[in-house]
């Protein structure tokens, strides 16, 4: 493909809106073991990431790369698309050409995308980008299809944050993962502990620094013990009061919790509609702000409750229903 060619497909995938869903799960997946990708749908993962690199001695990587290309096919097949879970892969390093043939093995049609590890720079993602773009075209899929999660798991990648969340349109997903003992604990220096407050500051400042070059769903991680569900929750519910919209998960019994938590609930839905109405009632009555359940509400407020209402299936067109039934 021609430079010219390549930077115009290019130019299309930046200006061409690729709807990205939020993603509350996502679902680590040896590559390996794709006979678990059943299990992982079972337990509600919005998506699940087979791994191939971790989670794949040397030996066996090619073998690998071979079982998820034949499970992302048999998933583009598959008759039943309703609900269909997400399919991303993580793949090895780009730094050489095997990783090229990496992805040129797995980008097919029902790959949803790519989890680029140990991303040191924005020069990094470009090289990613540019490379999917000539899968993509090589296999007939429209430029941008394939999204692009940048895993930070170094000092430097963590820093420039911002260059890199800006280096292609197609990041989507991008946030701090923080396990305990990995390659950014490593990296960073950090004591790890349960409650999280030596990394508030690094998933708060990569958050911003998503939230700012346009990253639509940033998501976090990881909680690595297994049996513990009430640490995951509570990691769950501050990685969502910062402001992350989902989490990634290396067991299926931890995809119900952060499901849970990075939902909303019944009684917040009904709240937001309610918001909304008050707020729109008072500008019928050519008032700008209003008080609602003890607080002073505007615009503003109700641009917030109608985002909410929108990203999780209730459109505001309906929200009426969450209201409480009259007398």
């Amino acid at each position: 493909m021609s430079s010219e060619a390549s930077s115009a497909r290019r130019a299309e995938a930046d200006t061409r809106a690729v709807d990205r869903p939020p993603l509350r799960s996502l679902l680590f997946v040896p590559g390996t073991r794709t006979d678990w990708l059943p299990k992982a749908r079972a337990a509600g993962a919005d998506a699940a990431v087979l791994d191939l690199e971790d989670a794949v001695p040397a030996s066996g990587k090619l073998a690998a790369r071979a079982q998820v290309a034949d499970a992302i096919t048999r998933a583009a097949a598959a008759t039943d698309q309703a609900g269909r879970m997400a399919l991303f892969v993580r793949v090895n390093p780009l730094d050489s050409w095997a990783g090229a043939e990496e992805l040129r093995a797995i980008v097919r049609p029902g790959l949803t995308g790519i989890v680029l590890p140990k991303v040191r720079s924005a020069q990094d993602v470009k090289l990613a980008d540019r490379l999917l773009d000539w899968c993509e075209q090589e296999q007939g899929l429209s430029p941008g299809r394939v999204a692009l999660v940048p895993l930070l798991e170094t000092a430097r990648g963590l820093r420039e944050a911002y260059d890199i969340a800006q280096a292609a349109s197609r990041i989507a997903y991008l946030g701090a993962l923080t396990a305990p003992g990995g390659d950014v604990e490593r990296a960073v220096g950090y004591r790890w502990s349960p409650q999280g407050k030596e990394t508030v500051a690094l998933r708060s400042r990569v958050l911003l620094d998503a939230r700012a070059a346009g990253v639509p769903h940033p998501v976090t991680g990881l909680w690595t013990r297994i049996s513990d569900l009430v640490g995951l929750r509570a990691l769950a519910e501050q990685n969502r009061s910062l402001g992350y919209e989902g989490m990634m998960a290396i067991h299926p019994s931890h995809v119900p919790v952060i499901n849970e938590v990075f939902s909303p609930s019944p009684d917040e839905l009904a709240r937001c509609a309610e918001l909304i109405a008050a707020v729109e009632a008072a500008q019928g009555d050519g008032t700008g702000a209003v008080a609602f359940q003890g607080e002073m509400v505007d615009e503003a407020m109700a641009a917030t409750a109608r985002l909410v209402l929108e990203r999780h299936g209730t459109p505001v067109r309906l929200a009426e229903e969450l209201l409480p039934s009259g007398p």
